[in-house]
């Protein structure tokens, strides 16, 4: 029998929460770095358990690196590596594999608990089985993007499973930090959301955003047109229809992606003011909206300093850090909105 934390949420339910949305942010940090350093097809098969365990003799790493010299990335990215440049980004894989089977972990077991101790909060128990679900989707998409990447003729994993993975990690983020800033409130009743959809479509247009980013990382779109307000003298880049049908240019074309990408930063910008200037009376939105405000200034502008640098690997990975606050501010300022009455 489930019953409600309305008063008061056990204080290690919320640490357990708030540790999921910390462990969840780690894995995005680390997988953008296995991206970047073109680890991610170091580890070319699928071991859940026995995974778990790297390389533990020098036969073994050498058995490893041979596999690794089978597949088309080596040749083409990596031709000249040695064992120790391989144990790099192996280590790099490894690290995001292993991330994920503790985040598997710490989640399901506190969950199991609560549910043999019939306290499941009610109304929250479908919500939290659903991420648990969804955590182990996500491992099926890991190596399902992997997969793609071991293909004949493929140096990379394919972008649109990319961007389905990235999507999926920050679908588990947002549920589990909204679930946290539920548990801190001592889950009480949700109420009816105040009327208007300025709040919502910030949040979505953010989250859209992160997945064209996706898309930039997977197709190397930021190492390309690094000039900045225009892209090579233009503003929109000639090259951006060159590819047929059309809809293939949004999703595999580097101009037409970086030029998209940057669209909606100055979309978002001009949204995120208008939200401003709807609720600038209401003191329950004044902080998430005058921390939301710096941190999409900050993103722009480290953006632009990515782009004009050619995406070195430091920029890159504080542009995607902090493209993981924004969206736990964003989460964050629309659960504020809904308390307004």
């Amino acid at each position: 029998m489930a019953i409600s934390f309305d008063k008061q949420v056990p204080r290690w339910v919320t640490g357990w929460l708030a540790f999921m949305v910390l462990l969840v942010t780690a894995m995005i940090i680390v997988g953008g770095a296995t991206r970047l350093t073109n680890s991610g097809l170091s580890i070319t098969e699928w071991a859940p358990i026995t995974g778990a365990l790297p390389p533990l003799t020098q036969a073994d790493w050498i058995a490893e690196f041979e596999r690794y010299k089978l597949i088309p990335e080596f040749e083409a990215e990596h031709p000249d590596m040695d064992l120790q440049g391989f144990k790099f980004i192996y280590f790099w894989e490894w690290a995001h594999r292993q991330l994920g089977r503790i985040i598997g972990l710490v989640f399901a077991l506190p969950l199991l608990i609560l549910t043999l101790q019939r306290k499941l909060p009610a109304g929250r128990g479908v919500w939290l089985y659903g991420i648990l679900i969804l955590i182990g989707i996500q491992g099926a998409i890991g190596w399902w993007m992997v997969h793609s990447g071991l293909q004949e003729g493929m140096v990379a994993v394919s972008q649109y499973r990319l961007a389905i993975h990235l999507g999926m990690a920050f679908i588990i983020l947002g549920l589990l930090l909204w679930m946290l800033i539920e548990a801190w409130r001592g889950w009480n009743r949700t109420v009816s959301a105040p009327r208007g959809w300025l709040p919502p479509l910030l949040l979505v247009l953010i989250y859209v955003q992160i997945m064209a980013g996706a898309f930039v990382a997977g197709t190397d779109s930021g190492k390309t047109y690094n000039s900045w307000p225009l892209m090579d003298g233009d503003v929109v880049p000639s090259g951006y229809w060159i590819q047929s049908p059309f809809w293939r240019n949004i999703f595999e074309n580097p101009a037409a992606i970086q030029f998209n990408h940057r669209m909606l930063a100055y979309i978002i910008l001009v949204l995120f003011f208008a939200v401003l200037f709807r609720y600038r009376r209401s003191r329950v939105m004044r902080l998430p909206l005058f921390m939301l405000g710096l941190c999409l200034i900050w993103q722009v502008g480290l953006g632009i300093w990515t782009l004009l640098a050619v995406a070195p690997l430091n920029l890159a990975l504080l542009h995607q850090f902090s493209s993981i606050i924004v969206f736990i501010v964003a989460v964050w300022m629309l659960s504020r909105w809904k308390k307004i009455r």
